[in-house]
């Protein structure tokens, strides 16, 4: 089997994690219309984690055409709110809506993992993370996206956990890895059973 993994993927936090693991990679972007297929799946009713499965998996499909040798990792993260879909914010007005939903209550965080090999899906994974947001006042979380815009305009939910938005929940239920994007540890496990990986 081989041993070149590329991540089908533009998140430079996935890139890290696994660099930091100690697995060389390359990056590639894929070119996939993300919200055409969400809105497709969501007009099917589809489960937010069926959605986040489908997603990573185009993403890998779409590199593994061009890369048939290598293994091809595709991610996505989907944000489910009362069976409601969030996406990523697109403006600091839309983030303080985000926030100001989600406080003082519940949801969860669906991050997919998808390795292709060939142009055929041989592995797939979706980790689950239950958030629990504090009763934040209007001002301090106008005054987090004022601060933080840059940075969590590209995240679902308008907030890092790694960063600030930490102070926004009381308690999160589940692996840390997949807040971040990525079944880490289900994805070292499958690639060292498999021997990609030393174990």
């Amino acid at each position: 089997m081989s041993t070149h993994i590329v991540l089908a993927s533009g998140s430079e936090i996935r890139a890290q994690l696994l660099r930091n693991a100690g697995l060389e990679l390359s990056v590639v972007r894929p070119r996939v219309d993300e919200e055409s297929i969400k809105h497709a799946l969501l007009a099917e009713n589809a489960a937010p984690r069926d959605i986040a499965d489908a997603l990573a998996e185009a993403k890998a499909r779409k590199v593994s055409g061009k890369e048939p040798h290598s293994l091809v990792l595709g991610c996505d993260q989907v944000l489910d709110f009362d069976r409601t879909i969030l996406s990523k914010p697109t403006s600091p007005e839309d983030a303080l809506a985000q926030l100001i939903q989600l406080r003082g209550k519940r949801h969860t965080l669906l991050s997919a993992a998808v390795i292709y090999r060939g142009g055929e899906p041989i592995w797939r994974h979706v980790g689950q993370v239950r958030m629990y947001m504090r009763m934040s006042s209007d001002a301090y979380l106008q005054g987090y996206v004022a601060r933080n815009w840059d940075s969590i305009r590209h995240s679902v939910g308008a907030y890092k956990l790694e960063e600030e938005g930490v102070r926004l929940f009381t308690n999160v239920e589940g692996n840390y890895f997949n807040v971040l994007g990525l079944p880490l540890i289900e994805l070292i496990n499958y690639l060292g059973l498999q021997g990609v990986i030393e174990q």
